[in-house]
């Protein structure tokens, strides 16, 4: 099987969801016009307010039924799986960093909480961590996320692996000092849990921070098949899925495995 995805990489205006949802309108509009249709679209991490965070009383998504409209609606008009990136949900009196993923015909399909939060831009101060992976079907195959900073830790991504996931989608905003890290991590995580990597990053700046973009595609042998530059545009890749079970078959590193020695 193969799949054709689209990563929007956007420009986010800072604690604007009116704004945000009509740049996303804009380039699904884009991406409806586009010769080659895609199987799969992923948005950026909290691509409806930026990270401002202390307005989250105010701004945030409640259960996130503004963000589910627009992505089902997305979903739908292009018949195609959509990782929603992420956006602050109010759920249950805290505020999460959410993914929300639909598949073709406009389907919830699952949700996934961001679980290690970035104490460097004070994540932790306004948003509750998620407890469950991010694992969803689509087209009958196992799909997961997660969410920036979760790509610094290597057994969580290896979790999804574990349990299948021959796709790992990963929205971000991720900011430009740490450019190399972004590349190096997502790389790293795609040769050793021999999977494709699918990676949105945001561009611009908001909070006093700058994004520096790049998203990128990796297939399971590492090697990065796509990538964006440091301005607003939409990424494009084909992923060819039985690579993933081929690269698995040569190097059989989940075999491989000694549990007994991992426990600390």
């Amino acid at each position: 099987m193969k799949w054709n995805v689209a990563l929007l990489q956007m420009d986010i205006a800072f604690g604007r969801p009116d704004l945000n949802a009509a740049t996303v309108r804009r380039l699904v509009n884009q991406l409806a016009e586009a010769e080659q249709q895609p199987d799969l679209v992923v948005l950026p991490e909290l691509w409806d307010t930026g990270y401002d965070l202390t307005r989250l009383d105010e701004i945030a998504d409640d259960n996130g039924e503004r963000a589910k409209a627009l992505l089902r609606e997305a979903a739908v008009q292009l018949k195609a799986h959509v990782i929603g990136g992420s956006v602050a949900e109010r759920r249950d009196g805290r505020v999460y960093n959410t993914t929300f993923v639909f598949d073709r015909e406009g389907n919830l399909a699952g949700s996934y909480s961001k679980a290690h939060l970035f104490r460097l831009m004070d994540e932790e101060k306004y948003l509750a961590a998620g407890e469950k992976p991010g694992l969803y079907i689509l087209d009958g195959q196992t799909t997961g996320s997660v969410i920036c900073y979760d790509i610094r830790f290597p057994e969580w991504l290896r979790v999804h692996a574990l349990k299948g996931a021959k796709v790992m989608c990963v929205p971000a905003q991720w900011p430009h000092p740490r450019l190399d890290h972004w590349r190096q991590l997502l790389i790293a995580r795609a040769i050793e849990n021999q999977m494709y990597v699918v990676a949105c990053n945001r561009v611009g700046e908001g909070g006093g921070n700058t994004f520096c973009g790049h998203s990128m595609v990796v297939n399971p042998w590492g090697e990065v098949i796509a990538e964006g530059m440091q301005q607003e545009e939409i990424v494009y890749a084909e992923l060819d899925l039985a690579l993933v079970d081929e690269v698995r078959g040569r190097i059989p590193v989940f075999a491989d495995r000694r549990t007994e020695l991992y426990e600390l």
